[in-house]
Formats: structure tokens, C-alpha cells, sequence
């Protein structure tokens, strides 16, 4: 078991440490300036963004997933981040379009850069794991289907969410998130 993990460990460490750290920071940016951040993907990759939109509540963005019955409609000055791996998943392009037209802007988290929803993307972040359809330019991985790409966006953007929320006054900060946890559990 621990040579599985150490391996693991180690292909999610080579991943993170080949992602473009000017398309993180651009996200970042993306991220602080936006009015309100919604976040969509399909299967896992939606998984991993609900778990990424938690940590945004906590860090005091206004965030939402879409498809909740309470999520609003996307306007001007809004981002709407799409996860996904492949970079052609047919809803993740329908929500982009729709963004566009309402004229927020639209950055994708995914492994492929010349995918369809690339080309409608205002911004992108290219995380060089395996996926589900192992293309050759995909690296190798003892893991199954797309657990590699998961496993690196939800620490990539654990990353990020961590820069941002970073402050002088780091105790003041864990207060305000502490705060900001569901009680209601």
C-alpha cells in the first residue's frame, strides 16, 4: 500500500510541477476582480469544483455552482470557471457560450489546450495530467480513468484559493473562514 501511495503522490507532484504558474496567477486574478464566481463540471470534475466553491465561500467570494436551484443568472463582470478534462464536455461548452453572451468572462481548468472550449475561453489553465481517454500526450499513471487530473485540479486550486486569502494577519483570516463554516451540520 505505501508504494502505491508514494507513487501517487509523486505523479501528482510531477503534474503540479509542470502547470504554468502565469495561468494559475492569471485564474487568481481572474478570481479577486470577478463580482460573483461560478464554477461548473460534469461527473468528478463537478465534484471537484463544488469542493473548490466550498473553500471560496469560506475565503468570502461570492460563488456558485451551476445547476443548484439557487444559483443565479450570470451577468457583466461575473467568471464562470469550467473543469474539464477533456475540454470538450458538450454542457461545460453550452455553459461557456451562454457566459460569453452575457458577457462574463469564461476560464477553463483542463488538459487541453486546443479544445473546444479553449477557443470561447478568456482564460485557461493547463493541468498536464491523465485522463479518462489517455492521450498520447497525457502522462502515464497507475491510477484509473481520470483520478490523476482530479486528484492535481483540487490541490491546484486549493493553491490558489490559499494565495488568495492570504493576509498579515493569518489568525484573523482562519477566524473569518471559521466563521464562515456551515453550522447548520
Amino acid at each position: 500500500m505505501k508504494n502505491i501511495i508514494e507513487t501517487v503522490v509523486h505523479e501528482i507532484s510531477t503534474v503540479l510541477s509542470n502547470v504554468d504558474e502565469g495561468e494559475s496567477l492569471a485564474l487568481a486574478d481572474e478570481i479577486r476582480n470577478a463580482k460573483r464566481i461560478f464554477i461548473s463540471g460534469e461527473g468528478r470534475s463537478g465534484l471537484m469544483g463544488k469542493a473548490i466553491a466550498m473553500r471560496l465561500m469560506h475565503g468570502g467570494f461570492h460563488v456558485y455552482v451551476t445547476g443548484e436551484t439557487i444559483t443565479p443568472s450570470i451577468e457583466k463582470g461575473d467568471l464562470l470557471i469550467l473543469i474539464s478534462g477533456s475540454g470538450s464536455t458538450s454542457s461545460s461548452l453550452q455553459l461557456g457560450n451562454a457566459a460569453k453572451k452575457a458577457e462574463a468572462k469564461v476560464f477553463l481548468v483542463t488538459t487541453n489546450r486546443d479544445s473546444k472550449i479553449a477557443e470561447i475561453s478568456d482564460g485557461i489553465v493547463v493541468v498536464p495530467a491523465a485522463t479518462k481517454h489517455r492521450r498520447p500526450e497525457e502522462p502515464g499513471t497507475i491510477q484509473p480513468l481520470g483520478n490523476q487530473f482530479d486528484q492535481s485540479v483540487h490541490l491546484l486550486l486549493d493553491a490558489i484559493i490559499i494565495s488568495l486569502t492570504r493576509s498579515k494577519d493569518q489568525q484573523s483570516t482562519y477566524e473569518e473562514m471559521t466563521n464562515r463554516h456551515a453550522n447548520l451540520e
